[in-house]
C-alpha cells in the first residue's frame, strides 16, 4: 500500500500517519493561567531534543474553533511548564484530563490528585508522579494545517529543574521502568506500557560526548 496523505482519503479506517508513529511519549503538562487557573493536560506530540541544555518541545494541534491549547497560551503568559511523566497507575486521570473543560475549572479538581508546587514557579505539579520536569518556556512555532484542527503551536521549553522520586530509581541509578510502567500512546484510542527494556551498545564502543558520557546514536 502506498499513498500520498496530501491528495488521497486515509485507505485504512483509522489514521494510518498515527498508527504508524508509535509509540508516543505522552507529556502530562501541568501550568497556570495568568489568573490563577491550574490546567493539566495530556499531550503525545512531545519529545526530548538535546541534552545541553536538556530541551524538550510539545506540539498542541488547536480547537475545531481556531483557539489555541491553555497549555500554549499558559506558557508563553507566565514563561514555564511542568512535565509529569505518565504512569500506568494514573492512566485513568490521565485520560480524564484530556477532556476540555469550561474556563475557570481545574483539571486538578477534577481528577483529584494531589498538588505539589514547583521550586522556580509558582506552577502546580502531579505528586503522585514520579519525575517532574520544570521547564522555561523558549518560544513557539505554528504550523498551518489544512483545517483549524490540523493546525499546531509547536512549544519548546528548556529543563531548568529535574525531580526524581528516589523510589523511582534502581540501585544502580536508572529510572525503574518495569515498576513504574510509563503509558504511550499508540494510533487512534490505543495506548501501551514500558513494562520491560533491553540493552544494545554501539560496535566499537559508541563516541563519549563533551560532558564524559557515553554518546549512543538515536
Amino acid at each position: 500500500m502506498k499513498f500520498d496523505p496530501a491528495t488521497v482519503r486515509d485507505p485504512l479506517p483509522l489514521s494510518a500517519f498515527e498508527n504508524c508513529v508509535v509509540p508516543r511519549p505522552i507529556a502530562w503538562l501541568s501550568s497556570r493561567s495568568a489568573d490563577g487557573v491550574e490546567n493539566l493536560a495530556p499531550f503525545s506530540q512531545f519529545q526530548v531534543l538535546t541534552f545541553d541544555p536538556p530541551t524538550v518541545m510539545f506540539s498542541a494541534n488547536r480547537h475545531p474553533d481556531g483557539r489555541r491549547k491553555d497549555t500554549v497560551v499558559n506558557a508563553e503568559e507566565t514563561g514555564w511548564f511542568v512535565y509529569n511523566l505518565a504512569t500506568w497507575d494514573l492512566r485513568e486521570a490521565v485520560n480524564i484530563t484530556a477532556m476540555t473543560l469550561p474556563p475557570g475549572e481545574s483539571e486538578f479538581d477534577r481528577v483529584g490528585v494531589t498538588r505539589t508546587y514547583a521550586e522556580l514557579s509558582p506552577l502546580p505539579m502531579v505528586a503522585e508522579s514520579p519525575v517532574h520536569f520544570e521547564c522555561r518556556y523558549l518560544s513557539t512555532t505554528h504550523l498551518p494545517g489544512g483545517s483549524q484542527v490540523g493546525t499546531a503551536d509547536v512549544v519548546f521549553g528548556r529543563v531548568e529543574r529535574i525531580h526524581i522520586d528516589d523510589d523511582a530509581l534502581t540501585d544502580d541509578g536508572r529510572l525503574d521502568v518495569r515498576r513504574i510502567r510509563p503509558i504511550a500512546r499508540l494510533g487512534f484510542n490505543e495506548y501501551t506500557v514500558v513494562a520491560d527494556s533491553f540493552e544494545m551498545r554501539v560496535p566499537g564502543g559508541g563516541v563519549v560526548d563533551a560532558r564524559g558520557r557515553l554518546e549512543q546514536p538515536g
